[in-house]
């Protein structure tokens, strides 16, 4: 790859890879490190993909991996707190039309790990459970339960911060 080829590739990924870092590790300077770390692993190995979309998809794989395993260095457990019962969860908030955006991403940001990281990996990123649980180790039906838990979480945060 050429210097050239190398900064108009910087320029097409960089943007989305920060965001990603940056949600799952929240740290400006931790994310934009796992950025650059994650394009130049793609560089340096020599990854060449068919399309964009699979060099896209090599680029948000690896750099969710590298964003987990900062998470791990820093020795966050991943504890669950069963402190929500669900049925007391009211299921009727609107977050699609109501809501500022803004505001929500502040809740997110608001949530306890694991909690935080799953909404944004699934709601976010897109990504399945079972792409999931193969990156983190954890079962599916473990994240299926951290989505659950989180989004409760979210609902009441949400609910408590319009009051």
């Amino acid at each position: 790859m050429t210097r050239q080829e190398a900064t108009q590739f910087y320029r097409t990924h960089s943007k989305a890879l920060y965001n990603t870092a940056l949600r799952i590790v929240r740290d400006p300077a931790e994310a934009e490190e796992i950025m650059q770390d994650t394009l130049m692993r793609y560089i340096q190995r020599g990854v060449r993909s068919a399309t964009p979309a699979q060099a896209a998809a090599w680029l948000r794989t690896t750099c969710v991996r590298m964003g987990i395993d900062a998470l791990r260095r820093r020795k966050k457990a991943l504890t669950v707190v069963d402190d929500i019962p669900f049925d007391e969860v009211e299921e009727d908030v609107d977050m699609s039309g109501e809501m500022d955006i803004l505001r929500i991403r502040e809740a997110m940001e608001r949530l306890p790990h694991p909690y935080g990281l799953i909404l944004d990996l699934v709601l976010i990123e897109g990504m399945d459970y079972a792409g999931i649980s193969r990156m983190t180790g954890q079962k599916e039906t473990t994240l299926r339960s951290w989505y659950s838990r989180g989004r409760a979480k979210l609902v009441k945060e949400l609910k408590t911060s319009m009051i």
